[in-house]
Order: structure tokens, then C-alpha cells, then sequence
């Protein structure tokens, strides 16, 4: 049976991690639902680096492997106690397999201490709304 896990984000890994985000996050707001604004913020990046890499150094990331391979990633903040989910996004040829959800509650940490609704996401599924309220 396959299986959703979460791998801390390795140094050597981090280049393609931030080139994965802005893969997703441009999939899921210029091709899932086509082009509805055209704000980007950086040359043809609706996320820009400058923010992905803010989130990794401010934050704690991991990669979302499903069956050993990457698949995603996820930065979250703690702030003690809690924290707050501030990155996810999932594979455009992943979507639609409950991954994105699947990783949240891969790490019970996550489960108890994070606050939904905070997050920065490339595209909500058509099919299911993950972050509502706090």
C-alpha cells in the first residue's frame, strides 16, 4: 500500500525544492483554471523565489515523498506551541490522490500545533476545500 511521508528538506535538495514550488504554483493558478490574473511576482512566477526562500529560512520544510519519491513539500512556522502552515503544494501529475491532505496528517506535530486557514497554496482542488477556518 502506498504511503504519504515527510523527509526534513536536505541543503542539496533545496534548488530544485524552490524550482518544484513555482512549477506547482504556476500549474495551479495559469493551467488547472487558466489565466484569471495576471499578477505575478517575478518574471513569469506567480510565487517568487525571493518569498519560497524566505518561508524555507524562516520555517521548517519537507519534502512530501509518496512510495520514497518526492512529490510536494510543505514549510510550516512554529511558534512554540503552534504554528502556523505557510507552503504547500503537490506535483501537478500528483494531484487529485489526497497527497497534499495525506502529508498534514502524516506528522501528528503538524496535526497539533498548526492553525488552519494560514496557508499559502498553488490551487484549492475542485473537489475538496483543506483549509477552512481557524
Amino acid at each position: 500500500m502506498s504511503k504519504v511521508t515527510l523527509a526534513s528538506l536536505k541543503q542539496d535538495d533545496r534548488e530544485q525544492f524552490i524550482k518544484d514550488n513555482q512549477e506547482a504554483f504556476n500549474y495551479g493558478a495559469l493551467e488547472e483554471f487558466g489565466l484569471r490574473d495576471d499578477h505575478f511576482e517575478e518574471d513569469d512566477q506567480i510565487i517568487s523565489r525571493e518569498t519560497i526562500e524566505r518561508s524555507i529560512d524562516e520555517g521548517e520544510a519537507y519534502r512530501i515523498m509518496f512510495d520514497d519519491k518526492p512529490v510536494g513539500g510543505v514549510v510550516i512556522k512554529v511558534y512554540g506551541v503552534k504554528g502556523d502552515l505557510d507552503l504547500l503544494f503537490v506535483f501537478p501529475k500528483a494531484h487529485s490522490k489526497g497527497i497534499g491532505y495525506a502529508a498534514l496528517r502524516a506528522n501528528k506535530l503538524f496535526h497539533s500545533i498548526l492553525r488552519w486557514g494560514a496557508a499559502i497554496t498553488p490551487v484549492c482542488s475542485r473537489g475538496a476545500a483543506i483549509f477552512v477556518g481557524n
